[in-house]
C-alpha cells in the first residue's frame, strides 16, 4: 500500500528539520525525503537572533542550544587602517529573551533537531531517497522516491513543502519564476579550529580594506571564521585551494602549527527570491524560496521563519478550523519581509565589497567622520511581515481564511477547540 503523511517534507536541513518538528509536535503524520544518506558535517550558517533562539525553543530544544553558542555583544567594521566604520552592539537578552546575536555551527543545531524529531512518534525520516516525480491534484500530491539501487515507491501526502536547496526540485514542480537582483560576489569561507583557546575582542569584525574585503567571525564556541573576498581576475581554482587559504590566514597569525583548517570552500553570494511560494499543495520554504548576502546573517535564519510561519497555518487547516485558503498569507507575509531582509543585507555588502580604493578612501571619510563625531548612522532594521492572516475580533477586520469547528482532529491536543487555536494566532 502507498504510505500516507499528512505532511511530506522534502529535503532535511534545518528548515526541514524545524518544520518537521513543529508539525509532529501537533500530533500530525510527517514524512521527510532527502537524498544524501547522511548529514552535511561541515559547517555552513554561523549566527541566529533572538527570535530564532525562541523558534528553537519551541521545537524543544533550548537546553542543549544553549550550550552550544556563544553570545556577541559587538559586531565593528573597520577600515584598512583599523579606524572604526561601524557597530553593531547587540544585547544579551534581547526582546524575545535570547541574546540578540548568537554564534554557532550548523551541524550541531541541526544534530540537536534531527534527534528531536526521531522522539516524535509520526515523523518519519527517510534518507537516501530522492523525490523524482510529484504529481499533485486536488486530492493530495503523490511522490516518487528513488532509492540509491534504483528502486522506486510512491507516498501519499496532503501537501508537500520543498525544503531542498537552492536546486529545489519541488520549485521546478510550481513553475515558479525567480525576482533576481544580480548580487553577485565570490567570497572564501574558512572555518579554522584553533589549537588553543584565544579571546577575540571583539568578536565579530569587518575589515574593509580594499586590497582584500575580510570577515572574522565566532563560528561558535572553540571554532573562527575567516572569509576573503575574490579580487578581480582572481582564478576560482586558485583561491578555492588549502594553500590559499593559508596564505590568507598567515596575516591573521593562524597556521598549520597553531589550528586545523576544517573547511573552505567559495560561495557566491546571491540576492533573490522565488516569486510564487504555493502552488495547490506544493509549498517552498528557505533555500529554495530564497537566497540572500549572508552580510545580515539572515539565511538560515529566514528559512526558519518560513517554517514556523508555514507550520500552525497547515495545523489549522488539517485539523478543520481554518479553509486551504489560509495558506495564500504565507508568501504574503514572508516575501516582503525576505525581500527587505535581502535588500539590507545588499546593503551591508555595497558597503563591505568595495575593493577600488579611492572609493574606500571616499567612503572611509564619510564613515570614520561620522563614528568620531557620535553621529554614526546605522542602517535601519528589516520592516515587519506583510499583509497576511488577521485574527478574529481584530478591529482591521476578520479573515475568511477560518471557519470555526468543533475540534481539531488529528492533533495530539485533540480536546483544544477552534477557537482556542484561532486565538493563539
Amino acid at each position: 500500500m502507498t504510505e500516507r503523511f499528512d505532511v511530506a517534507i522534502v529535503g532535511y536541513g534545518p528548515v526541514g528539520q524545524l518544520l518537521a518538528i513543529l508539525l509532529g509536535q501537533r500530533g500530525w503524520r510527517v514524512g521527510v525525503f532527502e537524498k544524501q544518506p547522511a548529514a552535511y558535517p561541515l559547517p555552513r550558517a554561523v549566527h541566529f537572533d533572538h527570535e530564532i533562539g525562541r523558534i528553537l525553543q519551541a521545537a524543544g530544544i533550548a537546553d542543549e542550544v544553549r550550550g552550544r553558542t556563544e553570545s556577541s555583544d559587538v559586531y565593528e567594521w573597520r577600515n584598512a587602517t583599523g579606524a572604526t566604520l561601524l557597530r553593531f552592539e547587540s544585547r544579551a537578552a534581547g526582546l524575545s529573551g535570547w541574546p540578540d546575536a548568537n554564534m554557532f555551527a550548523q551541524p550541531e543545531i541541526e544534530r540537536l533537531l534531527d534527534q528531536r524529531a526521531r522522539t516524535i512518534p509520526t515523523v518519519v525520516v527517510r534518507r537516501g531517497g530522492e523525490v523524482v516525480g510529484i504529481d499533485a491534484d486536488a486530492a493530495g500530491v503523490r511522490l516518487t522516491i528513488a532509492a540509491a539501487d534504483g528502486a522506486r515507491d510512491d507516498v501519499f501526502a496532503q501537501y508537500v513543502v520543498g525544503c531542498d536547496g537552492a536546486n529545489s526540485f519541488v520549485r521546478g514542480a510550481l513553475g515558479a519564476t525567480v525576482t533576481d537582483l544580480g548580487f553577485f560576489f565570490d567570497w572564501l569561507i574558512v572555518d579554522v579550529l584553533p589549537n588553543a583557546p584565544k579571546v577575540w575582542r571583539p568578536l565579530n569584525v569587518q575589515v574593509c580594506d580594499p586590497v582584500r574585503p575580510t570577515t572574522l567571525v565566532s563560528g561558535g564556541p572553540g571554532r573562527r571564521r575567516w572569509e576573503f573576498m575574490r579580487l578581480p581576475g582572481e582564478e576560482l581554482d586558485e583561491l578555492n585551494r588549502a594553500e590559499a587559504a593559508w596564505r590568507l590566514l598567515a596575516p591573521w597569525d593562524v597556521t598549520p602549527e597553531n589550528a586545523r583548517l576544517e573547511r573552505h570552500v567559495v560561495y557566491r553570494f546571491q540576492a533573490r527570491w522565488v516569486d510564487t511560494w504555493r502552488k495547490g499543495r506544493l509549498l517552498l520554504a528557505g533555500d529554495a524560496a530564497h537566497q540572500m548576502p549572508p552580510f545580515a546573517g539572515q539565511g538560515m535564519c529566514s528559512g526558519l521563519r518560513d517554517a514556523a510561519n508555514l507550520a500552525w497555518k497547515l495545523d489549522l487547516i488539517l485539523g478543520g478550523t481554518c479553509s486551504e485558503t489560509l495558506l495564500d498569507t504565507y508568501a504574503t507575509e514572508r516575501i516582503p519581509h525576505v525581500s527587505a531582509i535581502i535588500d539590507f543585507s545588499m546593503a551591508l555588502g555595497k558597503v563591505i565589497c568595495i575593493a577600488d580604493p579611492v572609493e574606500a578612501a571616499a567612503r572611509d571619510a564619510v564613515m570614520v567622520s561620522a563614528t568620531e563625531s557620535g553621529q554614526q548612522s546605522t542602517p535601519p532594521p528589516p520592516l515587519g511581515i506583510g499583509p497576511g492572516f488577521v485574527r478574529p475580533g481584530d478591529p482591521n477586520g476578520a479573515s475568511s481564511s477560518c471557519r470555526l469547528a468543533s475540534s481539531t482532529p488529528g492533533r495530539s491536543d485533540s480536546s483544544t477547540t477552534s477557537s482556542d487555536a484561532v486565538g493563539r494566532c
